[in-house]
C-alpha cells in the first residue's frame, strides 16, 4: 500500500516568512515531479525522540517537540529506513547525543546495499553525506546531528556502482544531498507523478540540483509537510528531518 505524499501548497506565504532562509520549490526532472527543499545547515534538526525520551515518530509530535524546545518548524520531512517499532535502521545522533550506534552489518534492501552512508551535521555546522565506512574511522568525532541510511547515491559525484540506468524498478523516493555551496537538497518524488524515479534516476536528479554527495532516505511512504496545521497525520516513521526558522539577528 502506497501511503499518500502530501506538501502543502502554502509555500508561497512562508517563502515571504523574514524568518527563514529555507526554500522551496517543485521541478520536474526526467520526467519526473519532485518537491525540492533547499536549506541551509543550520536551521536543519534530525529528531527521534523528545526531551522526555519519547518518540516523535509523526509529524505533530515532532513540530509539537521542536515548538517546545523554541524553535519554529517550517519544513518536515521523514528521515531514514527504520525496524519495526519506529526504530532507526543505523545510527542516530539527535543534538550531540548519540542516541544508536553505526550499523554495519551486512543484510537485504536499500539500507544494505552497499555503499550504504550517513548525512550529517558537524558540530561546526558543515554538512556532509559520508560512507558508512568513512564514519566508522572517525573515532570519537560525534556530530551534532546524523542520520543512517542507504544506498548512497552519490559519492564525490559518482553514481553509485550497482545502480542500473535502465532499471524498472520505479518507486516513490525521497533523498538529502549536500549541494557544493553547502547547503541540504531534500529531494521526494511527487506521489502524483507521471512516473517515479529508479534509484540511477534519483542520484541523477541529485547531479542536476548540484550535489556531489547525496544519499537514499526511505521509499514508499517518504512524506515532506509544511506544518500550519499540527492536526494533520502522517504516517509512523523513526527519524524525521526538521526545518526550522532562522534565528533573528540580534
Amino acid at each position: 500500500m502506497r501511503y499518500v505524499a502530501f506538501c502543502f501548497c502554502l509555500v508561497s506565504s512562508l517563502l515571504q516568512s523574514e524568518n527563514k532562509a529555507a526554500d522551496y520549490e517543485r521541478r520536474v526532472i526526467r520526467g519526473i515531479d519532485y518537491h525540492i527543499l533547499i536549506a541551509p545547515p543550520e536551521q536543519v534538526l534530525v529528531i527521534w525522540k523528545d526531551s522526555e525520551g519519547d518518540l516523535v515518530n509523526t509529524f505533530p509530535k515532532a513540530a509539537a517537540a521542536v515548538s517546545r524546545s523554541g524553535k519554529q518548524p517550517l519544513y518536515l520531512m521523514n528521515g531514514g529506513i527504520f525496524e519495526p517499532g519506529c526504530v532507526p535502521s543505523g545510527l542516530l545522533v539527535q543534538n550531540g547525543d548519540e542516541l544508536l550506534p553505526l550499523n554495519e552489518k551486512a543484510g537485504k534492501g536499500n539500507f544494505y546495499l552497499e555503499p550504504n552512508g550517513v548525512f550529517l551535521i558537524e558540530q561546526d555546522g558543515t554538512a556532509r553525506v559520508v560512507p558508512t565506512g568513512s564514519y566508522a574511522k572517525r573515532k570519537n568525532r560525534v556530530p551534532l546531528f546524523a542520520v543512517q541510511s542507504g544506498p548512497l547515491l552519490l559519492s564525490e559525484g559518482r553514481k553509485h556502482p550497482k545502480f542500473n540506468e535502465g532499471s524498472s524498478s520505479r518507486l516513490h523516493r525521497n533523498g538529502v544531498g549536500v549541494r557544493e555551496d553547502g547547503k541540504l537538497i531534500f529531494l521526494m518524488s511527487d506521489f502524483h507523478s507521471p512516473k517515479f524515479p529508479n534509484l540511477w534516476g534519483f542520484a541523477e536528479a541529485f547531479v542536476q540540483l548540484g550535489c556531489k554527495e547525496a544519499l537514499f532516505l526511505d521509499g514508499d511512504i517518504s512524506q515532506m509537510s509544511f506544518p500550519a496545521d499540527p492536526a494533520k497525520p502522517s504516517h509512523n516513521f523513526a527519524s524525521i528531518v526538521v526545518v526550522v526558522g532562522a534565528n533573528k539577528a540580534k
